[in-house]
């Protein structure tokens, strides 16, 4: 049975998107992205711009939007038991095209080996494209330094 993922969260000033791969089973109970509490990536952007958002998907979206962020998965839908990318059987890839086409997309963040592996595989825009460590709970080997290279790049040098 395939499984939807979301939509993407993005507007016409969105102008770095950070691509997953598909949703957790937290995630999706949750409905919204990153929904496992020990998944570091809203943590990480806490950290990173230093300020708290709440952590309804309301509040989230208005960080994300606030700071030019697009966030959405390279899958939009796949056959998956569990929430690891290794299970993730006949993906369809999103419509990224629609996000860049739809803003002011100067780069693109995968979170992650699966979401990198993947957009390689179906894209490419002309655009700075960085693959950084999974903020995913089984990625027990995490550092966040290549998450706040990038955003220096991006938000200190853009």
């Amino acid at each position: 049975m395939m499984i939807e993922g979301f939509e993407p969260v993005f507007d016409e000033n969105s102008e770095v998107m950070i691509l997953g791969s598909f949703p957790s089973v937290k995630s999706r109970a949750e409905g919204f992205y990153y929904g496992n509490k020990r998944n570091r990536f809203w943590n990480l952007l806490r950290e990173y711009f230093g300020c708290y958002f709440g952590d309804d998907a309301l509040a989230k979206t208005e960080f994300l939007l606030s700071r030019g962020i697009a966030l959405w998965d390279v899958v939009a839908s796949c056959e998956i038991v569990g929430s690891a990318d290794a299970d993730i059987k006949f993906p369809t890839v999103a419509n990224i095209k629609k996000v860049v086409d739809g803003s002011k997309i100067r780069a693109i963040i995968c979170n992650g080996k699966k979401s990198f592996e993947l957009y390689s595989a179906h894209f490419d825009f002309p655009v700075k494209v960085y693959a950084l460590p999974s903020t995913s709970p089984a990625n027990v080997s995490f550092d966040k330094s290549a998450w706040f290279t990038a955003f220096d790049e991006l938000y200190l040098k853009g």
